[in-house]
């Protein structure tokens, strides 16, 4: 059988340098420790610094690395195992619920989340944001699109500290039919980057849910994870160890 066109695609410079580096990580550097600088991790493998740049973002985007704020790019610990929601059956701000609200307002929200509501184009909703941090550290951020159709015994007086409590609480008076997700690989916000001491643009992980109730969407949320330091889990899959090498790798055997 002949050459295949993809085996005779070369691999790419930085892939090659990716892989050189990965072992690297395993052999030389400490989980938290701080990598050289670009310059001198370029002049060490010779390679330009663009070349580099590719690597150590795919490997960031693998989570062996993070780029911290002021500090610079260091080896990431392995990934937690975070859940991707609340039990099947449960509204958002049920108890065993892992999220914390810290604020609602009535706004238009983009034309993709209002598409998933079924929602006029310039009809306000509440949006409640809310934040989730596993071992001390922020790992994702939400955003909650409620209708007023959907809390319609919400009281028209609250005040800001009371309104995304008493959202999530009118919304668990409702039947829950059940829910869909879509997870896709995303870049962070400006706004999201800041919440997760990320730098805007940063790799994450989109969650998108839709809450259906009495045969139409009643909410959809847009849940923002670290994609460096987080591996979504679903069902009981949660205690699952993952780790960095393949099981036929050298050192995995050793």
């Amino acid at each position: 059988m002949g050459t295949t066109q993809f085996e005779s695609v070369q691999e790419p410079k930085y892939w090659h340098l990716k892989t050189v580096l990965n072992d690297a990580l395993d052999s030389e550097f400490e989980v938290g420790e701080i990598l050289p600088n670009e310059r001198d991790l370029a002049a060490r493998f010779g390679v330009a610094r663009a070349t580099l740049r590719q690597a150590l973002e795919q490997l960031e985007l693998e989570g062996r690395l993070q780029r911290r704020r002021g500090v610079g790019t260091t080896v990431a610990p392995p990934r937690m195992g975070v859940s991707v929601g609340p039990s099947a059956g449960e509204w958002p701000g049920a108890d065993r619920d892992a999220w914390t609200a810290v604020g609602c307002v009535e706004a238009v929200p983009p034309a993709q989340v209002a598409a998933l509501l079924g929602t006029a184009p310039d009809e306000a909703v509440h949006t409640v944001r809310r934040e989730r941090e596993m071992r001390g550290q922020s790992v994702a951020t939400e955003l909650l699109y409620v209708p007023p159709a959907s809390v319609p015994g919400l009281s028209g007086t609250l005040t800001p500290s009371e309104h995304a409590s008493a959202v999530l609480r009118e919304l668990r008076t409702l039947g829950l039919d059940g829910d869909d997700r879509a997870v896709e690989l995303g870049s962070a916000r400006a706004e999201d980057a800041k919440q997760l001491d990320r730098l805007p643009g940063a790799p994450v992980l989109v969650v998108t849910t839709r809450y259906h109730s009495g045969g139409r969407v009643a909410a959809a949320s847009v849940a923002t994870y670290r994609a460096d330091t987080c591996r979504l889990t679903f069902g009981d899959s949660g205690d699952l160890e993952v780790t960095h090498h393949q099981p036929d790798s050298p050192r995995a055997a050793s």
